[in-house]
């Protein structure tokens, strides 16, 4: 599998690419703000066709260039039903600290194709089976990827965790913007995250890669969590 990073021009923000390897389809994770020209020049190294754009969440910092990236491939924007409302009106769930960065006024136009992540389900898709997990706090809709690790000699490798803003290495996402909850968050750490195994390698939306037993060990966040509410069947 290849996997590529590289920070937007604003907020550190990480965007991602995911291909089963060199000459491949690809999705795109994160788009963030002035991404287009690094994003290009990663795609034509490696001979990558996107097919889709994913998004953790809905915040500006993470979408700010989902539609010129679809739009001028004509591929979908993936994002979770309860962030679906951030495509439309991004601004009101800045920071008034962030919304001043844009004098108050951004010029915005949804991607044409935007499609409901459904966590019940995996996405198959560019040669890949990415697992979609729920994980509010942040946002009403923030979720995490989780893709296997390759297998080499008969063994796999390590899972990776692309977390978005709910898990940095030695911290967590925000809880305090519009549409952010504490207690949904803590929720989200116990019932999502601690559960995956401990070599699982962790690419967040900000800051550098780290691992599920690093955070386990050392996360102030981690510890000392309320255990997770049992899970309902519908």
């Amino acid at each position: 599998m290849l996997v590529r990073g590289f920070p937007a021009q604003a907020f550190d923000t990480n965007c991602y690419v995911v291909a089963p390897g060199q000459g491949e389809e690809c999705v795109v994770v994160d788009p963030g703000i002035g991404v287009e020209q690094q994003l290009d020049d990663l795609l034509r190294e490696h001979d990558l066709k996107p097919v889709a754009v994913l998004l953790t969440h809905g915040h500006l910092d993470h979408t700010f260039s989902v539609t010129p990236v679809s739009g001028a491939r004509g591929i979908p924007a993936w994002i979770h039903p309860q962030d679906r409302d951030q495509l439309a009106d991004p601004v009101k769930y800045l920071s008034a600290g962030s919304s001043q960065l844009f004098g108050g006024r951004l010029e915005w136009t949804e991607p044409e194709d935007v499609r409901l992540l459904d966590p019940a389900e995996p996405l198959e898709i560019a040669g890949l089976r990415i697992g979609v997990d729920w994980a509010p706090g942040h946002t009403p809709g923030s979720v995490v990827f989780r893709l296997p690790g390759d297998e080499a000699d008969g063994e796999a490798g390590a899972p990776l965790l692309l977390s978005g803003d709910v898990l940095f290495a030695g911290s967590i996402g925000r809880t305090d913007l519009p549409g952010g909850s504490w207690e949904q968050m803590q929720a989200s750490l116990a019932g999502v995250i601690l559960p995956m195994s401990d070599e699982t390698v962790v690419l967040p939306g900000h800051g550098p890669a780290t691992t599920i037993g690093r955070e386990r060990a050392a996360n102030p966040f981690l510890q000392d969590l309320p255990p997770a509410p049992p899970s309902r069947g519908l």
